[in-house]
């Protein structure tokens, strides 16, 4: 026998080795991938919760400085009609300004969550007549 032939068949195919190793073999695969998955998922995870913070922080700062922007505005609307219609008068025309925007918001969201519930409403109901 010549080298190569000896190399030939040194080596052993899958076929050689029988089923039962193949099977061993995939399922040790498969466990490989399932490891690799739920390693993958809990790296994705906390990158969602870390990013999630961060959002809520920014959030959170936003809406803090949008507040003290409109506290800022509200203010210097104050000082502005007090030089024409003297404090008291300012006083009663920024809060009623203020106070009606408040009532129109708050009438445009409880009108928006009647209709909301309406038509979610009829969509549970209407699927089942």
């Amino acid at each position: 026998m010549t080298d190569t032939e000896n190399t030939k068949t040194a080596e052993h195919s899958p076929a050689d080795e029988g089923i039962g190793n193949a099977i061993k073999a995939l399922i040790e695969d498969g466990q490989t991938l399932l490891e690799a998955e739920v390693a993958y998922r809990k790296a994705q995870a906390a990158y969602g919760l870390g990013e999630a913070k961060v959002i809520g922080l920014l959030l959170l700062l936003g809406l803090a400085f949008g507040f003290f922007t409109l506290l800022a505005l509200v203010v210097g609307l104050l000082l502005a009609v007090a030089t024409v219609v003297g404090v008291w008068g300012a006083l009663a025309i920024v809060g009623g300004a203020l106070a009606l925007l408040s009532i129109v918001c708050l009438w445009l969201a409880a009108s928006r969550i009647g209709r909301a519930k309406s038509v979610l409403g009829k969509s549970s109901t209407g699927s089942g007549s």
